[in-house]
């Protein structure tokens, strides 16, 4: 559990969140992010070297660096869900969400009764090994301050956009632009017209629909992602260092 505002805190208030991407163990990185002034860390289990198992060191440094730790599982089960969010993470990034059941699924699988039905046990991290607080006040912490999100990457799912956002306990719906340009016919293309115009619709549409709407990409292009009303929103490591190094490197002497 991470000291001052939850994610979820600063959304309400209208803050827009920065996180960064990590797709392999290092929890010295995670402490750099939260030293950096980074809201969260995404833990990336699904692409990445990062398996469920290996992300307690990671959150706990988040904890330790005061940074919210985001997991995306490698599949939206029930049974990696509760083992991502036993171990302490402070929400859940998934993937691949095509409509609005799916979206109700997760939700479920999330949060505790009388919200959802997500195994409940007293000894886990998420609960403070049952030495912090009682049952009943875990439960009720888990279910207000338990961030999740879930992405739309899919061109079958553009049409559901509005559903998914109306699913009660959502609280971000994203747009994942390199698997979508994958289903439009443009794999990897984020920049073709077709690509590009179907991220900015469903960003707006999001948006109308009164949900918060998270995106990533680069650095550099995170701005007008920002001045469009998307409120979620990470970088990789990778492209962020790439970002630095470049005129770094350009300083050499041909």
């Amino acid at each position: 559990m991470t000291f001052g505002m939850t994610l979820k805190e600063k959304l309400a208030a209208g803050r827009p969140i920065l996180g960064l991407s990590l797709m392999f163990d290092c929890p010295p990185l995670v402490e750099m992010a939260g030293a950096m002034g980074f809201d969260w860390v995404l833990l990336d289990c699904e692409h990445g070297a990062l398996e469920i198992g290996n992300l307690e060191p990671m959150i706990a440094a988040a904890d330790a660096a005061g940074v919210a730790a985001i997991v995306r599982p490698p599949s939206n089960s029930p049974e990696l869900i509760l083992r991502a969010l036993d171990r302490g993470a402070a929400g859940l990034q998934c993937p691949h969400v095509m409509n609005a059941d799916e979206a109700r699924a997760i939700v479920a699988a999330a949060t505790y009764h009388p919200l959802g039905d997500r195994g409940l046990a007293v000894g886990t991290r998420s609960s403070g090994y049952g030495m912090r607080e009682s049952v009943s006040d875990y439960i009720a912490r888990a279910n207000r301050d338990t961030l999740i999100c879930v992405q739309i990457e899919h061109a079958d799912a553009l049409p559901h956009i509005e559903a998914i956002a109306a699913v009660p306990g959502v609280d971000v719906v994203f747009v994942g632009a390199m698997d979508l340009s994958q289903s439009l016919g443009f794999p990897g293309a984020t920049d073709a017209p077709e690509v590009a115009h179907a991220v900015e619709d469903a960003l707006r549409r999001i948006i109308a629909a009164g949900a918060i709407a998270g995106t990533s990409g680069k650095p550099e292009l995170a701005k007008s992602r920002l001045d469009l009303g998307v409120r979620y929103h990470y970088t990789h490591v990778t492209s962020l260092l790439g970002s630095a190094a470049r005129p770094y490197l350009g300083l050499r002497p041909e």
